[in-house]
Formats: structure tokens, C-alpha cells, sequence
């Protein structure tokens, strides 16, 4: 695939040993906070899915090298960005434009990059996501770990939805956290996305299902592993949706987040709904049965 050099970073401060990754597709009104957020980071790189809005003027006038790459799919989005760049340093911090970056978590970085050995493949960090002016602390299932921050040539992502980070070498965690800001596009922006993901997401639940289930897996030590087990166990339980509404405002007292717990638990019930509509769509059609 055709990938086009737009424009070029102007000189900035070295040695954060660190380059910034930024995906973007009609970021507009996102991808200046987010690269102001990036601070004394020298290498900062927005590839973007053929924007038709502002995104790649905004991004080339913040100094930001901006690279153009037709989308076809989440991972393979990512593994292009990550093989077919040339970046400035070895490590690149993966970021979305609905996110943001904080003195604490800067300085984490570079400690931890400048300590770390040859066999440390990337590190995994959590995020704050933010509704309504607040941190959705309980209901958002907090915490989930991400893989962002990685070594050149040493990483590749798989599924193409809650993409997965595959390590040769060590994996490290960091204590700091983004910050999130998921609907800064507004709820309907909201819906509209997680109706794609739901779409991605009915396709691998029915390959999951088919799958069978090592649960000894539930208490490794890899975050990633353990998520995916889960998931196979929650694709075959009945009355799903509901049992997430229950486990995020309940068990994990998103009741304690107020008025925006309850409306983002709600919104996570009606995410699933969509799934399992889509999967009994697909199962339909896959036995040759009207929807």
C-alpha cells in the first residue's frame, strides 16, 4: 500500500530517546491538544487514515511529521506504522488523539527507557478515561493494561479490534497513566464508533466460541492472556449485557461515579447488546435462516 510523506519536523530539543506514534482519521477537533500534551518529545509522527478535515494542517503546523496510509483494518494500521516509519529513536509511544500525556507519566518514560536492557521488548500502561468531566474510575472496568510503548522491531499487533501487542523480549509496567478523553467528539461520535468495533467484535466472538478455553490462563501472570480468556468465558454466558451492567455498576461500584457511572454502564450494556445481535445475525446467516 501506497504510504505518502506530507511533511517534515522541524528541528527540537534531543535525547528523550523516545518517538511519538499519533493514528488519526478526521481529528480535528483532538489532534492539537494531543500533540501539545507531548512535551519536549522531538520526534512526533501522525499517521493518518486520509483525513478529509484539518488533521494533517493542524498536526504539520505543530511540527508533527505527518504520513498518509489508506486504512485497512486496526492492526494492520498499526504494524505499517510501526515497520514502514523511519523514526528518530529506537523506542515509539503508541497514543489516539483522544489522548493525552502528563508531566508524571513524561518523566516515567524517559527514566524507564534510559534504564532499560537490551532484552525489554515494551511496556504496558493503563489509562484515566474521562466522561462528564470525571474519571470513570470503577465503571470503566478500570484498571486495563495497554502495550504503547515499544521497542522498534520488536513488537506486532494482532485482532483487529482492543488490538493485542505480541513481545519478542520482556515486558515491563509503568504506574503512571494516560489521560482519556473518549468523547471529547461527543455520545453520538460514541455510538457510532463502538457500532464498528461491535461489527469486529461479533466476528470474533463467533470464531471464540469455537475456541476451547484454557482456564488455568484466568491466573497467569499476562495481562493480555488473561483478558482474552475471560472473554471466552464471557461470549458464552447467557444474558450478557446485562451481567456487564451488573459487574461494572455493582461489583466494581460504578454506582461511586455518579451520575456518569450509570450513564457509561449503560452505554457498555447497549455496546454488548450490539454484539450479541450481530453474532445471532451472523450464526443466522451462516445456517441459511432469515434475520
Amino acid at each position: 500500500m501506497t504510504i505518502r510523506h506530507i511533511s517534515r519536523q522541524g528541528a527540537a530539543a534531543p535525547g528523550s530517546g523516545v518517538s511519538i506514534l499519533i493514528l488519526t482519521l478526521n481529528e480535528e477537533l483532538n489532534i492539537g491538544d494531543c500533540i501539545d500534551s507531548c512535551t519536549g518529545f522531538d520526534d512526533i509522527v501522525v499517521y493518518d487514515s486520509v483525513s478529509d478535515d484539518r488533521t494533517r494542517d493542524i498536526a504539520a503546523s505543530k511540527g508533527a511529521r505527518v504520513v498518509e496510509r489508506h486504512f485497512d483494518g486496526y492492526a494492520a494500521q498499526r504494524n505499517a506504522a510501526l515497520s514502514e516509519v523511519a523514526y528518530q529513536h529506537p523506542w515509539v509511544l503508541m497514543l489516539d488523539a483522544d489522548e493525552r500525556l502528563n508531566a508524571d507519566l513524561i518523566e516515567e518514560i524517559r527514566r524507564r527507557v534510559a534504564a532499560a536492557d537490551t532484552d525489554l521488548a515494551m511496556f504496558r500502561m493503563r489509562r484515566k478515561d474521562y466522561f462528564m468531566g470525571k474519571w470513570l474510575k470503577r465503571s470503566s472496568g478500570y484498571p486495563t493494561w495497554f502495550g504503547r510503548l515499544v521497542r522498534r522491531g520488536r513488537v506486532r499487533v494482532e485482532r483487529e479490534v482492543n488490538e493485542e501487542y505480541i513481545a519478542d523480549g520482556r515486558v515491563e509496567h509503568l504506574q503512571e497513566h494516560l489521560e482519556h478523553y473518549p468523547f471529547n467528539k461527543g455520545v453520538a461520535h460514541w455510538f457510532e464508533r463502538h457500532n464498528r468495533y461491535s461489527t469486529m467484535e461479533a466476528r470474533a466472538k463467533v470464531e471464540m466460541r469455537r475456541a476451547p478455553i484454557d482456564a488455568a490462563a484466568l491466573f497467569g501472570p499476562d495481562p493480555t492472556i488473561r483478558r482474552r480468556t475471560l472473554k471466552q468465558i464471557l461470549y458464552r454466558l447467557p444474558f450478557r449485557p446485562q451481567l456487564i451492567f451488573l459487574y461494572l455498576y455493582v461489583f466494581r461500584l460504578g454506582a461511586l461515579d455518579g451520575r456518569a457511572g450509570l450513564y457509561f454502564s449503560r452505554m457498555r450494556t447497549s455496546y454488548e447488546m450490539f454484539i450479541d445481535l450481530k453474532v445471532l445475525e451472523l450464526e443466522r446467516r451462516q445456517r441459511g435462516l432469515a434475520v
